[in-house]
């Protein structure tokens, strides 16, 4: 079965099939389009008949003269429909037992209803079979019948998954209609993030080539945008992460940034050390373009614990100057700090205890709120509070500059200070700076806008966000996000970094593979911004695939950073690049890598 994608222009909007021929003669010709388009076209006022012949009109060049028919006779008008997601919650009650559709529902861009329904029937048969074999219905029956669920409720969640991607991706059409068909089509195909990069590339190696060639073009003008000789790219393509990447007078190497996690490894002092240099230097000599500090604390009073790195004291530069010198002299990534005020979320142990009164010191955030049970209650932030924290951050950010520090990110995510006033689950301040979205914006807007001032023009400024609160509507919404970064964007932000949650002990997350990259793409691709995604991404394949599918623009690992430093140049070694930037002390065992990991390739293949 070929499965068709149709997309055409019209004056109202994009419109579009999904098509696929069931049998001879006859074929399914699913129709969408945004309810905007819909009621543009007149959709709304016609009836079945009459939008079967619109349809046919709109899709001429693909039907070949052959008519359209409607499955919904019995509608009075053009319906209008969403898809409904079903997932019942129990599967068997007596001799009955649900299956397929009955069960469970994934919407029909991916195209596994039938799939889902025969793989069910196998699995029944499994354990009737087997069931049956050993004796007794009464005793066997019900525990196979609850295998059988519980076995098919995890791979239908899974496609599940998927297929909710795959929706949300044709639902937000208009997102992507900028991109040149290439990468059009690329981001169509890995729209539910089960096909990814080199999946492409078994498919269809000479394609995928071509998107490579395509982005690692652009990306090399992007970098040299007035010297059209220069744009050459190098040969061979390098993948998507192995692009570099441009912001202001800033050019990274990649697309690879280590994340901003906290060690909790610096002293009463908040100055870094040995322990510091080895951590964040083996990272920068690992490969990747961008290295960013865990959070920085802008005075003592914003610190998380008493062991959080600080930038407020004169005691603090040697160290930061030994880093920072490090990774400049000895590798070919950047540095970036990240910057920020714990607000309600200071005064506790590494695992997020208060501290005993008398290790604690006061803290201060939007409203009079204890984030935590136990925990001690902040004073609701004075005017003159406002005041004296944006001038420690801009004070941190002139040390940045002194130190050569090559990028600044401010964290304004998580629960922390400024996420605290942003979010309307934490700020239930009642003056002009709570309330509406522009209000609870001021105070942030106004320190990162006093950052740019004080941040050379030339270097970038980045800001890190939660883009959901994971609560719907009460917190901050993906929506919302977007407005957000359009507000940082207009006080000189260049980065957007996406992240979500951590701002309510009520929220629910749904965790996942790549589970936040859907945020960043929204708000690159509504927002205009750059972006770094973030979240449970830990495989170049993935990597790659966001990059091209114009999800984002930089991508920041985390946790496959802590565990492994060189996580870079494995990938280089991966997918047999070998450009970009090795120590000539590492280059011999790169190579042996990339040999040992070729050549176990060619024998699973065999």
């Amino acid at each position: 079965m070929l499965f068709e994608f149709i997309f055409e222009e019209t004056p109202a909007g994009l419109i579009w099939a999904h098509a696929y021929r069931f049998e001879d003669g006859r074929s399914t010709f699913i129709v969408e389009c945004s309810e905007d388009t819909w009621r543009g076209l007149g959709f709304d006022k016609m009836g079945q008949d009459e939008t079967c012949r619109a349809c046919e009109a709109i899709f001429s060049d693909h039907l070949d003269g052959h008519p359209l028919s409607t499955n919904a006779k019995h509608l009075r008008g053009s319906a209008w429909l969403n898809f409904n997601r079903i997932l019942c919650a129990r599967w068997t009650m007596g001799n009955l037992v649900l299956l397929g559709d009955a069960a469970h529902t994934a919407h029909f861009s991916i195209g596994s209803g039938t799939k889902l329904a025969i793989e069910d029937a196998i699995k029944l048969a499994e354990v009737l079979n087997a069931g049956a074999a050993g004796g007794d219905t009464a005793g066997w029956l019900p525990a196979a019948l609850q295998d059988y669920e519980d076995v098919r409720q995890v791979e239908v969640l899974k496609l599940q998954n998927a297929a909710r991607n795959s929706t949300e991706w044709f639902e937000t059409l208009r997102r992507y209609q900028h991109f040149d068909p290439l990468q059009f089509t690329y981001a169509l195909l890995t729209r539910s993030q089960r096909v990814a990069h080199e999946n492409l590339r078994l498919r269809d190696p000479a394609w995928l080539a071509e998107v490579e060639r395509r982005f690692a073009t652009r990306a090399a003008a992007a970098v040299a945008p007035g010297d059209a000789p220069a744009t050459a790219v190098e040969t061979p393509t390098p993948p998507p992460l192995f692009t570099p990447f441009r912001l202001r007078g800033l050019t990274l190497a990649n697309r690879v940034v280590v994340s901003p996690v906290l060690t909790y490894g610096a002293g009463p002092d908040g100055a870094p050390d040995d322990v510091h240099l080895v951590h964040y230097g083996a990272r920068a000599l690992g490969g990747a373009g961008l290295v960013m500090t865990e959070m920085t604390a802008v005075s003592a009073g914003g610190r998380i614990t008493p062991h959080c790195l600080g930038l407020y004291g004169d005691a603090q530069m040697p160290g930061w100057r030994r880093l920072v010198d490090f990774v400049h002299n000895k590798s070919a990534a950047r540095i970036g700090i990240q910057l920020g005020h714990a607000g309600a979320r200071g005064a506790v142990t590494p695992d997020d205890a208060p501290l005993q009164t008398g290790d604690d010191w006061p803290l201060i955030t939007a409203p009079a709120l204890a984030r935590i049970p136990a925990g001690q209650v902040p004073a609701a932030m004075t005017l003159a509070d406002m005041d004296a924290v944006r001038d420690d951050v801009v004070a941190a950010t002139r040390r940045a500059d002194e130190l050569g520090v090559d990028l600044i990110e401010i964290q304004a995510g998580h629960g922390y200070l400024l996420s605290g006033f942003i979010t309307p689950l934490m700020n239930r301040r009642e003056d002009d700076f709570g309330g509406t979205p522009g209000n609870r914006l001021r105070f942030p807007l106004a320190v990162v806008a006093a950052v740019r001032a004080a941040w050379p023009e030339h270097k970038p400024l980045a800001v890190r966000i939660s883009a959901s609160d994971w609560m719907g509507d009460a917190g901050i919404t993906p929506d919302d996000a977007v407005l957000i970064a359009r507000a940082l964007t207009a006080v000189g932000v260049d980065l957007i970094d996406v992240s979500s949650g951590e701002t309510s002990a009520e929220a629910r997350p749904v965790f996942g593979r790549l589970y936040q990259a859907p945020f960043a793409d929204q708000i690159r691709n509504e927002a205009g911004c750059a972006v770094m995604a973030v979240g449970n991404i830990y495989e170049a394949d993935q990597v790659n695939a966001i990059l091209a599918a114009g999800r984002a623009d930089l991508v920041a690992l985390g946790r496959p950073h802590l565990i492994d430093p060189m996580w870079t140049l494995r990938a280089a070694a991966e997918l047999g690049y070998r450009g970009g930037h090795t120590p000539p002390a590492y280059q011999t065992g790169q190579a042996q890598l990339a040999r040992n990991l070729a050549r176990a390739q060619e024998i699973a293949s065999l």
